[in-house]
């Protein structure tokens, strides 16, 4: 027996099956069925978008459509975390070919639905289209609760760089899959489902935090964000950062620098934020300082010892 396709079942019945699992907070007064969500916030509102394509940002022989629905949902509230925001609600554009298993939707929402859940967001609504291969797009909205927005901009001289998460991980497990391997599962998971820190924006701002990022395209790339926008250099002390024993087991395996996939791995979504001297909240760790710009190079990244050519992160449309 062949399993219904999204073709079969129809674009409405398949709305329908989506929107009936998923519970509205009480800010939330309009949600899925209408033309649009009505929610309320305390103060300004911070918004994000980001899109994961087949073939581009995931590949099902390698992620499950949890794995995926999971990812979608928390590389945007990652955004939200680094601005220092409390996330209310988003709204999901989904494109897929005619012939994709209905199944793989519904496990899709189930991932959603999860990591929904462990960050207190709903889903407000959405889209549906056909597309040649699988693409969703997620937007997420979130309030500041009467606070100023935690920029890139506004690093100072003298402040510690603080990080809350691990890195690496995602990264080493790109690598193990991309040599046929499926372990170690830690590492693999890591690339499928980035484990998110939810909350710890809100905390870092509470606690003081001068500027922060989220770690999307490896460490040293978006740290050069910060520099570039605050105007200063920012120095990390290599001896600071932690090597994971599953990055350190795929680096064994595969005759490579641990420390390269800590410094230049992209999607483990931690948290690095700038604190002034003496605050650092729990679960956050000091990895190294802001220092003024050097003269010859400008507003940069350094690691003690460490040539950074080969560091330089992820980017799109790159070869």
């Amino acid at each position: 027996m062949t399993e219904q396709t999204i073709a079969e079942i129809g674009e409405f019945e398949l709305i329908g099956q989506i929107a009936h699992r998923v519970p509205l907070p009480p800010q939330v007064s309009v949600g899925p069925g209408d033309d649009a969500a009505v929610f309320l916030t305390n103060g300004s509102v911070v918004t994000s978008v980001d899109m994961m394509v087949e073939g581009v940002d995931f590949r099902r022989d390698w992620s499950s459509p949890q794995d995926v629905g999971h990812k979608a949902v928390a590389i945007n509230l990652s955004d939200l975390e680094a601005m220092g925001a409390t996330p209310v609600g988003m709204v999901i554009a989904f494109g897929a070919p005619a012939d994709l298993p209905v199944s793989w939707v519904r496990g899709f929402m189930t991932g959603v639905n999860e990591e929904a859940e462990a960050a207190g967001v709903a889903l407000l609504g959405g889209d549906l289209s056909s597309a040649r291969d699988i693409t969703v797009t997620v937007t997420v909205f979130g309030g500041l609760d009467g606070r100023s927005p935690v920029l890139r901009s506004t690093a100072r001289i003298g402040d510690q760089v603080c990080l809350c998460g691990r890195l690496g991980w995602a990264s080493a497990g790109l690598e193990a899959l991309g040599r046929g391997f499926r372990s170690p599962r830690a590492a693999v998971d890591a690339h499928r489902r980035p484990l998110i820190p939810h909350g710890q924006g809100r905390i870092a701002s509470l606690a003081g935090a001068t500027a922060m990022i989220d770690i999307s395209d490896g460490l040293i790339a978006d740290l050069g964000h910060v520099a570039k926008a605050s105007g200063v250099g920012i120095q990390i002390d290599p001896n600071l950062l932690v090597v994971d024993e599953p990055v350190a087991t795929v680096a064994r395996a595969t005759n490579s620098d641990p420390l390269r996939h800590v410094l230049a791995g992209g999607e483990d979504y931690a948290l690095v934020a700038t604190f002034p001297v003496g605050i650092v909240p729990e679960f956050w760790r000091v990895i190294g300082q802001v220092v003024a710009p050097d003269p010859e190079e400008g507003p940069a990244v350094s690691v003690h010892g460490r040539s950074l050519d080969d560091l330089d992160g992820w980017t799109h449309f790159r070869r």
